[in-house]
Parts: structure tokens; C-alpha cells; sequence
């Protein structure tokens, strides 16, 4: 845990704390010591409301983010954790996953500068994901290297598509969208066309799913849940010469989420 806590100013100290990819078991125990001695917990959109009732004595904000839905500006959400720094004690930050993966923490420690604040680090979907499914991210003489991306910008940006990087296991974040244009992101840094890819939803929690291409059939998949979280993986590691110890039940369940 990492700790700025160097010339605070503000009374409270706040914690940006990873409530890992869902399931409540899956909370660190610092995790679950800081929610339930919190003064005020803002949380994402999609934690568990077992998560949250560790939070006993808390204050609760809902501050999340929603895939193409409702979301809180994160100004608001700055000010709102300054704010409660000056007027509580013991603030926690709840962040899906792990807060310094895709999760806005440094807009937030750039915020917090007057404040105390600490990381508390949560487990990530894609690690999650590996386990759930058993699908091991490196695999010796296959995946050597593995690389954590995504294609989501902030609304309203006018650059240009971000290009994805080139490892041998790709894990990309909030893939639900424009599925066309994640393929052709995907051919475009050079993975060919038969790299096999698996698409899972709702990692770590009740009705996860999976579903398995190509980056040339990823098009195909259908959709479904509106707001599944969705995770792409993509390398030979999952490709059908190493399906031999996967979980199978997963399987049986149609997932047409990732073509959002």
C-alpha cells in the first residue's frame, strides 16, 4: 500500500480501494477492514451489494460509471472525495477491479494532493477471468508476455483510435461497443486473422459466461445483456489445443454480450 500522505491538509484520509471483478470473496482483507470502519464509501456502478453491506457504518454515494449509460463526471467525483476528506475521517473510494488499472486513479491522487490517500489493490478482471476459466495467461513456449489495453475513450474525444499493443496474450478492458472496430484494431497491430479469441461477461459473478473465435469471426458474436462487463482475450493461449483442463460450465450458458 502505497501511502501520500506528505503534507496533507484536509482532516480525513482516503482510500481508493479495488473491489476486485465482483464476488465479495474476492476482497483483499484490508479491503474489507477499510469498508467496514469507512465514514463514507463512493462506489462504482457494478459492486456487489454484498460489498457494500461490509460498509456498515457507512455513508453510501453511488459515483459509477455506466457503459453506454449514465455516468458521473469525474469532476464531480474529485471534488466530491475533497469534500469528504474535509469532513470525514475515514473515506474509501470503492473501484471495481484494481484501482490503477483503467480506473481513473490518477486523476484522483492528482486530486487528493491535500489529502491523505492510499491504494489498496483489488484483484483484476483479467486475472479473475484466468482463474474462473482456466485459462492460464502465459504458457511456457506460447505466452511469454501479456499486455492489459483497451479501445474506450472518453466521450466526446476527437483523436484518433488508439492502436493496441502486440503481445502474446492481449487482455482488453471494456470491450463492449464497436466490435467491428475492435477487429480491425486487432489486424491493424499485426495479430493474424485465425488468433484465437475468448470473449467473457460477468467474470466472478453468478451467470458468468464465455464464448470463443476468432479475430475473424469475432464479428459473429451475437449480444445480449446490456451491461455485462465484457473482456476480450486474445493469443494462442486460448486457442483449442489447450482446452484440456478449462471449466466447463461456463460453456453451457449462451453469452451474446460482447458484440455490444
Amino acid at each position: 500500500m502505497v501511502s501520500l500522505r506528505v503534507k496533507a491538509t484536509l482532516p480525513g484520509i482516503v482510500y481508493l480501494v479495488g473491489a476486485g471483478p465482483g464476488a465479495p470473496d474476492l476482497l483483499t482483507l484490508r479491503a474489507a477492514r477499510l469498508l467496514a470502519t469507512a465514514d463514507i464509501v463512493l462506489h462504482d456502478a457494478l459492486i456487489h451489494p454484498d460489498t457494500l453491506l461490509l460498509a456498515r457504518q457507512a455513508r453510501l454515494v453511488d459515483v459509477g460509471k455506466r457503459a453506454n449509460g449514465a455516468a458521473t463526471d469525474q469532476r464531480f467525483i474529485d471534488r466530491a472525495l475533497i469534500a469528504a476528506a474535509a469532513r470525514y475521517q475515514i473515506v474509501v473510494r470503492l473501484k471495481g477491479g484494481d484501482p490503477s488499472l483503467f480506473a481513473r486513479a490518477a486523476e484522483e491522487l492528482d486530486a487528493l494532493a491535500a489529502a491523505g490517500c492510499e491504494m489498496v489493490p483489488g484483484v483484476t478482471a483479467a486475472l479473475a477471468a484466468a482463474a474462473e476459466f482456466k485459462m492460464p495467461l502465459t504458457r511456457r513456449g506460447v505466452a511469454r508476455s501479456v499486455a492489459f489495453a483497451t479501445l474506450r475513450q472518453r466521450r466526446g474525444a476527437r483523436s484518433a483510435a488508439p492502436t493496441l499493443p502486440r503481445a502474446d496474450t492481449l487482455m482488453l478492458y471494456m470491450a463492449r461497443g464497436d466490435i467491428n472496430g475492435t477487429q480491425q484494431a486487432l489486424l491493424a497491430a499485426g495479430y493474424a486473422a485465425d488468433t484465437p479469441v475468448v470473449c467473457a461477461a460477468n467474470v466472478a459473478m453468478p451467470g458468468a459466461t464465455l464464448q470463443r473465435a476468432t479475430i475473424a469471426t469475432l464479428t459473429a458474436l451475437a449480444e445480449t445483456d446490456p451491461v455485462a462487463p465484457v473482456l476480450l482475450g486474445v493469443g494462442a493461449t486460448f486457442g483449442d489445443d489447450f482446452r484440456s483442463g478449462e471449466a466447463r460450465a461456463p460453456q453451457a450458458t449462451p453469452m451474446r454480450a460482447c458484440a455490444r
